[in-house]
């Protein structure tokens, strides 16, 4: 009873507190899913104890940060995760696609979506074989791209991928994950100097690929061999974002799109 009283506390601190204690009913937490201040909802948004019906409210919230607050909950299931799916806000969706666990159903729903964005992401998160196969077909370069950083793809498929026509999808690959031999040479003598010189500052690259490559014919590139020191910092492993998470307090990164 306390903690309900609490909640309607005219101080937005208390409500705030309220709204992130994880033994707080969720007859408590309702009104503040509804709450002015968007600190308070983006706490219950981000409260592992907080109800599926709640999150349901808040996944469609007007705020984008109380919104993006919901997809890292671990108490957000398929239901909520279907709404996120069909969400107008490409942001939303692409913390969906970055989903560990993502159905297969949302996955394949995602493998379609309209914004390359999300369906780049995707391919650089998902798990699920089938999904990976049908991105390989992805007419937009980022996407592949997306998918040459996936530590989850198969021999084959990297295989194709170290023959995409797209210089930025090779030398991604190359920075990104271990190739078969039979690619490694390949690659070495790519046309691209991008490429080479992403295998000269590789940490994924074997030693003897990078002094083959220390006799380059682009000064650059065999410079970039010989000096190369594990660890230094030269590697390049793109990481995908992940947007959800803010600094509280005012200021132009809280102004709304």
């Amino acid at each position: 009873m306390t903690l309900f009283d609490l909640a309607s506390d005219p101080s937005p601190v208390v409500r705030k507190a309220v709204a992130a204690r994880s033994d707080a009913p969720a007859q408590a937490l309702r009104p503040l899913t509804r709450d002015h201040d968007r600190d308070v909802r983006e706490a219950v948004a981000r409260n592992p104890s907080t109800s599926t019906g709640n999150l349901l409210r808040l996944v469609k919230d007007a705020d984008r940060w109380v919104r993006w607050a919901v997809a890292g909950n671990p108490a957000c299931d398929e239901s909520v995760r279907r709404v996120m799916s069909e969400a107008s806000d490409k942001e939303l969706r692409g913390l969906l696609a970055e989903t560990r666990e993502l159905e297969p159903e949302l996955a394949a729903k995602l493998v379609d979506d309209v914004s390359p964005e999300v369906r780049e992401r995707l391919a650089t998160h998902t798990h699920d074989p089938d999904v990976i196969t049908a991105l390989l077909a992805d007419r937009t370069a980022r996407v592949r791209k997306g998918l040459a950083r996936n530590p989850r793809t198969t021999a084959e498929q990297r295989s194709a991928l170290a023959q995409d026509p797209v210089v930025d999808v090779r030398a991604e690959l190359v920075r990104a994950v271990e190739l078969t031999e039979a690619d490694l040479e390949r690659l070495v003598d790519d046309r691209s100097p991008q490429v080479r010189l992403a295998m000269a500052k590789s940490e994924v690259v074997p030693a003897r690929i990078r002094q083959a490559l220390e006799r380059d014919s682009e000064e650059m590139v065999a410079d970039a061999a010989r000096t190369f020191r594990p660890g230094s910092g030269h590697s390049s492993v793109i990481k995908a974002p992940r947007v959800g998470h803010r600094r509280t307090g005012s200021g132009p990164g809280r102004a709304e799109r």
